[in-house]
């Protein structure tokens, strides 16, 4: 026993990744000085370090606060600070300093916004394409509230690829995310499909929350009707 650890109840050797403790202090001191937040970090995301290491990040835009409560995010939740207006240009220079190819961009929700933050998306996607015009641009968005309007204001900023995350299947919405719709989700999804046919459109969803096997297979197959290219479980 070592510290007070049944030595059957200690985790695998083969589970333990060694972390580069040099790349992980690197691009932390990067997103501080430039006063941005990743999801890695806000969402206590456990292969940070791993992905710290390889300078990959993905930036979580409109603050570090939602407005939700989704029961199984690590995201803080309340009432968000002001829109950062500076925010797109400071993921776009931080993007570039780190030598990014691929730029994953997300966000907290933000229901108290009258475009829910569309607008932030769309700028973000701007700057990145000003500053590295030969990266690809992944965004994974909220509901916009079913907004139509605020869903085209990002896809109509090009991004490479769109994803919208179904999370859970419809039985489990009212506890694991009692604010959001399944089937406005899965519009979410369905109307950036119509909207830019050539565009990848990607989703997800966790396992191991009640759901059953013929939730998942169901599940699957709305998603699939939707358009979706990617599927991340």
């Amino acid at each position: 026993m070592r510290n007070g650890t049944p030595p059957d109840k200690r985790l695998p050797t083969w589970l333990k990744r060694p972390k580069d403790l040099r790349g992980l202090r690197d691009i932390r001191l990067k997103l501080r000085e430039a006063a941005l937040h990743t999801v890695c970090e806000e969402a206590r995301c456990p292969n940070l370090a791993e992905c710290f290491a390889r300078r990959d990040a993905t930036f979580l835009i409109l603050g570090h606060t939602c407005t939700r409560t989704c029961a199984f995010c690590g995201i803080d939740q309340g009432t968000p600070q002001p829109l950062d207006h500076g925010e797109p240009s400071r993921v776009a220079a931080a993007a570039e300093s780190l030598g990014l190819r691929h730029v994953v961009i997300t966000s907290v929700t933000r229901d108290d916004l009258p475009d829910m933050g569309a607008q932030a998306f769309a700028d973000t996607i701007a700057q990145v394409r000003h500053r590295l015009p030969a990266a690809t641009v992944e965004v994974l968005t909220p509901d916009f509230g079913g907004s139509s309007s605020a869903l085209e204001t990002v896809l109509k900023a090009g991004p490479d690829c769109f994803g919208h995350n179904m999370e859970t299947v419809p039985s489990l919405y009212g506890r694991v995310r009692p604010e959001a719709d399944f089937e406005r989700s899965l519009t979410v999804l369905s109307r950036a499909r119509s909207f830019q046919p050539g565009m990848m459109i990607k989703s997800g969803f966790m396992v191991g929350l009640g759901e059953t096997q013929d939730e998942i297979r169901e599940l699957i197959l709305r998603m699939h009707g939707a358009g979706i290219d990617c599927l991340t479980i």
